[in-house]
């Protein structure tokens, strides 16, 4: 289960971001706390995908820090936050042997890695997959699978990357719902997407990004009825803001 004290707040200070001579993400600075799902929304190129890896660890940036909460003066050691993929990889295992992994290599035993597998399948609506090959699934179901794997281990927070860019309504009506139910058990969320309408129904508060700089910072309903940059109104009434 998620421990009773949190790594949150997120605290991002001046972060940037320079790769191959091309600074891609400059300055960026803020705090996410406990709860609710944060959306990051901006053109393409703007920095969003790299902003999740850099909080996440997958990158190192350039200059700016990425600190977590600490807990009674120490860093927990173990991870606790996790991250979902556009294009999340699976493991050449069944659907319930991926989820078994995830566990056993976060420490769990065996038997009680497999207990907890098979709950978590039968959570998200994904037990009569259990048996698949995950890499025979389709993108939805991967997707779905994806999440399932980051949700069992219990983090404080998954960043998502486009979770729903290349699937059907249908598939992304179930992948909302498991991220509202995530959202009220307590999850905090970071996701990057492009479908405005799914940032209108998700999201707490918006981060807009433009050409690598943080542009804006509000609640979500006052973002879209009201946003205070030219650079987001031009974006929400779809012109072209490069």
């Amino acid at each position: 289960m998620r421990e009773t004290s949190s790594i949150l707040p997120l605290q991002v200070c001046g972060l940037s971001c320079e790769i191959d001579g091309a600074r891609l993400l400059e300055n960026v600075s803020l705090d996410v706390a406990t709860g609710g799902l944060t959306a990051l929304i901006g053109p393409n190129g703007a920095g969003k995908s790299l902003f999740l890896r850099l909080c996440h660890g997958l990158l190192a940036p350039t200059s700016g820090t990425v600190a977590w909460q600490l807990d009674g003066g120490r860093r927990s050691g173990k991870k606790r936050h996790a991250m979902v993929f556009q294009h999340p990889m699976m493991l050449r295992r069944s659907v319930v042997d991926n989820l078994i992994h995830a566990l056993a290599t976060a420490g769990e035993t065996r038997g009680e890695a497999r207990r907890q597998a098979v709950a978590a399948l039968e959570r998200f609506g994904l037990a009569p997959l259990a048996k698949r090959p995950a890499r025979n699934l389709s993108g939805g179901e991967k997707q779905r699978l994806a999440i399932a794997r980051a949700a069992v281990l219990h983090p404080d927070v998954i960043f998502l990357d486009e979770p729903t860019s290349q699937l059907d309504p249908g598939a992304t009506r179930q992948i909302e719902r498991m991220l509202t139910e995530l959202i009220a058990e307590g999850t905090t969320l970071v996701m990057a997407t492009h479908d405005l309408g799914q940032a209108r129904r998700l999201a707490r508060r918006i981060l807009y990004f433009s050409r690598g700089r943080l542009i804006e910072d509000a609640p979500a309903e006052r973002f879209f009825t009201n946003p205070a940059s030219p650079e987001a109104r031009a974006f929400l009434a779809g012109e072209l803001v490069w």
